[in-house]
């Protein structure tokens, strides 16, 4: 250990020599391995949240287009039920007349 002056107040300032470490080959060990669990289980989060917006679109969509199919149904019944609706009026004209 070396002890200096600090230039603005004349105290002495200590540098101190690196620190040794202080953790066993073990708990290094043991550290890294925590880690990596950790690690499985924010990508398996990341894995579930990914699959879970897929299926939230993929459902989207889904409802999308059956609203689309519904309203061509409806719009398909509208216009055969006029046309049938004219056609039988016409056939009707053509008998009577």
């Amino acid at each position: 250990m070396r002890a200096w002056q600090d230039e603005a107040c004349g105290a002495p300032v200590r540098v101190f020599s690196p620190m040794k470490m202080r953790q066993s080959l073990a708990q290094l060990e043991q550290a890294f391995f925590e880690e990596i669990a950790e690690d499985r289980a924010r990508r398996q989060r990341l894995r579930e949240t990914a699959v879970q917006r897929t299926r939230q679109r993929q459902l989207e969509r889904v409802h999308k287009h059956g609203n689309w199919r519904f309203a061509f149904l409806v719009l398909s019944i509208i216009v055969t039920a006029v046309v049938v609706t004219i056609a039988m009026f016409e056939t009707l004209y053509y008998v009577m007349g």
